[in-house]
């Protein structure tokens, strides 16, 4: 770095190279070492003091200032890459409000020299993908090379990772001619689903957890031998061009996604072309509430001018394009203080150490409690009580650590051990042999089991008791009322009018509540029960393989490996409950208390629908989306979240979404609630 001029003051001078020695150290732990130190947040933070001094003295502002290039470096062992067409970063807009798309709107009209009763701009709008930038190489439609994005001229080969990702097509699809050669970039992802899968794994073996979505799949990515992919799915998504040869683009960034995905490569549904700012301002805000719904980690969405010729107009200034900008959200992983570790009994008595936090605002909500999964967990992150550590919340996950701020320590502090005995009842606390996770041995006895017992038995998804809530079991548990779960059915109005707030109209609704359920269906039961491994899916699957109660009872291990998606783990745990004779005895006297469902359900009748997967989108005229999905699944169907090659039918309601966009790109068939019920029916 040159020796700044001496009008620059000196305070300014040593915080610029501070500010540089730090950026250059946390990029290369995130973009060469995929072993982040500190969130994304604190990251752009420091970025933008950069960004900030350099604007104030120019002077500062040199080559090799970590503003001014694409960061990365290609590690040992991967061939290099040399890009033929860069690579380039776009311009981040930091500020995550409808201001950030305003002013790049403003700015590109500026540019452009448009008046203002000029039409307004069109923008092609899509999402920010958090994964890792990819080069695929087609010559004459057959992919021959993937590179990473590297420091944006030069990258990495990593060819031999990418083919075995399903989703990129070794030849690309279409009724016509390949180019002699098309370069697409896109980006390289881990679903959220497969992201949780996998650390799951991880966790029941005893392995090492990964941190986020991004990184696992950027590590995968640069793997030198690909059998590290073997449990890891990854996946992908095309939205751009590099060098290109004897194809002529089509005049619009939107009419060339669409080039792309008829080759069969991937490409995001949800993305669009808008009018002006105020379509601009739409759309972040749309992706905003569907941020947390997605199947995938997005930290912002990107705008660019759709017009090909306005973009060669507008041009690049510091290697960055004019005519796109990334309009970024709020953070999900942030920096705090652990101030504290508490134990959580679960319903089937595990304990869970959790995280008491000093407040932090991340992924858009205030957090101040966060998982630590299991003390091997923590133990393998490092993380001591008074750390600063970072938490990650994306979607409708629990917050967890992920990690502590490495620094050093102001003095010792032990290792954090389970207890022997429960929190909660003072059972002794077991650990099964080879197994990672502590629990309770009191069962029933435990209040805390007890507790969640009875909301898991009375949750919407299972008997669907209305009015008992967390505050009402406390008091039902705390004060003796309920000590297993077919006591539930002996309330009555009096009783419940006695417990504090509770007048005698609610105890009269519970009780009616309580009266409706015990009219229900064999997978709500089964799934009611809290048998472990056993979910909502898994209850369906039981209760349409054998029909009845007592014959899933009495199936051995054997006969429940033949239920669809039930493993030996699963079964073993099915079958451990039901050899439980209190469990049995549970189960007969809620019978007895008059809680029924059809027998032999799965023999009710024809199942039109087997073997088929729906989507759902929209609203539909009569039937809610929870009542559309229950029709379909009693029919054999399978409603997935998503519209693939795979999908046999979307049915579409009003304000339908891009699913139904998806759709009749793929042509699947599209069906209304008319369609749906006539399928039903076996039309």
């Amino acid at each position: 770095m040159s020796p700044a001029p001496t009008d620059v003051p000196d305070t300014a001078r040593r915080r610029a190279a501070e500010l540089h020695a730090l950026l250059h150290h946390h990029a290369h732990r995130y973009y060469v070492l995929d072993a982040p130190e500190i969130p994304d947040a604190d990251y752009d933070r420091l970025f933008q003091e950069l960004q900030a001094l350099e604007a104030a003295h120019p002077a500062l502002l040199t080559p090799d200032s970590p503003t001014q290039r694409v960061l990365g470096q290609v590690l040992p062992g991967l061939a290099p890459v040399r890009h033929a067409v860069p690579m380039l970063s776009i311009r981040t807009e930091t500020d995550t409000t409808a201001a950030g798309a305003l002013a790049f709107d403003a700015r590109v009209r500026r540019e452009l020299a448009l008046a203002p009763d000029d039409p307004p701009v069109r923008y092609a709008v899509e999402l920010k993908f958090d994964g890792l930038a990819i080069n695929l190489r087609y010559e004459r439609g057959v992919l021959v090379q993937a590179a990473t994005r590297g420091d944006g001229e030069t990258g990495e080969d990593v060819t031999h990772n990418i083919r075995t990702i399903g989703q990129i097509p070794l030849r690309l699809l279409g009724e016509t001619a390949a180019p002699p050669l098309l370069e697409v970039r896109g980006e390289v992802y881990m679903r959220r689903d497969d992201f949780e899968r996998l650390n799951e794994r991880q966790r029941e073996k005893g392995g090492r957890t990964f941190i986020n979505p991004r990184n696992t799949a950027a590590g995968a990515v640069r793997q030198l031998d690909n059998r590290a992919l073997a449990d890891k799915k990854l996946s992908f998504f095309a939205y751009g061009l590099g060098d290109v040869q004897g194809w002529v683009q089509p005049p619009t960034h939107s009419a060339t996604l669409d080039a792309l995905a008829a080759f069969g490569l991937p490409v995001s549904a949800e993305r669009a072309v808008v009018a002006g700012a105020e379509g601009l301002v739409t759309f972040h805000a749309r992706i905003a509430a569907q941020r947390d719904a997605l199947p995938f980690d997005i930290d912002g969405v990107v705008y660019k001018v759709d017009e090909i010729a306005l973009q060669r107009r507008l041009g690049f200034v510091t290697r960055e394009p004019r005519w796109a900008v990334a309009h970024k959200y709020p953070a999900q992983e942030q920096a705090t203080r652990l101030n504290g570790i508490e134990i959580q009994v679960g319903r089937t008595g595990k304990l869970t150490p959790v995280a008491k936090l000093e407040p932090v605002f991340v992924g858009g909500t205030t957090v101040s409690n966060a998982t630590l999964h299991n003390v091997f967990e923590l133990r393998r992150k490092g993380v001591r009580i008074g750390d600063r550590v970072i938490v990650r919340r994306a979607g409708d996950v629990i917050p967890e650590v992920v990690g502590r701020v490495p620094e050093a320590r102001p003095h010792y502090v032990p290792n954090f051990r389970m207890p022997r005995q429960c929190p909660v009842c003072g059972s002794a606390v077991v650990r099964e042999k080879g197994g990672i996770d502590h629990r309770c041995s009191g069962g029933l006895f435990c209040a805390a089991q007890r507790k969640q017992a009875l909301l898991h038995f009375a949750g919407r998804r299972a008997m669907d008791i209305e009015g008992l809530g967390d505050k009402l079991v406390d008091q039902l548990v705390d004060g003796g009322l309920i000590r297993t779960l077919p006591e539930l059915y002996k309330l009555g109005v009096a009783k419940l009018s006695a417990l504090e707030r509770m007048a005698d109209k609610s105890a009269a609704n519970l009780v009616a509540a309580l009266e409706k359920s015990k009219a229900t269906t064999l997978a709500r039961f089964v799934y009611a029960l809290g048998i472990r491994q056993v979910g909502e899916t898994t209850a369906k699957d039981l209760a349409r393989h054998f029909g009845s109660l007592d014959r899933l009872i009495a199936a051995s291990e054997d006969e429940l490996l033949q239920v669809r998606d039930v493993g030996p783990v699963v079964a073993r745990s099915i079958r451990t409950f039901f050899d439980q004779p209190h469990n049995v005895e549970v189960v007969e006297q809620l019978r007895a208390a008059g809680v029924h469902w059809p027998e032999h359900e799965a023999a009710l009748g024809p199942q039109p629908l087997a073997g088929r997967t729906l989507v759902l989108t929209g609203t539909l005229p009569t039937l809610s989306r929870d009542e559309a999905k229950a029709l379909i699944e009693a029919a054999g169907g399978r409603v997935a979240g998503s519209v693939s090659k795979k999908t046999d039918y979307v049915v579409t309601g009003a304000e339908a979404g891009s699913k139904l966009d998806k759709a009749r790109e793929l042509g699947v068939a599209v069906l209304d609630e008319d369609g749906l019920r006539a399928l039903l029916a076996g039309g």
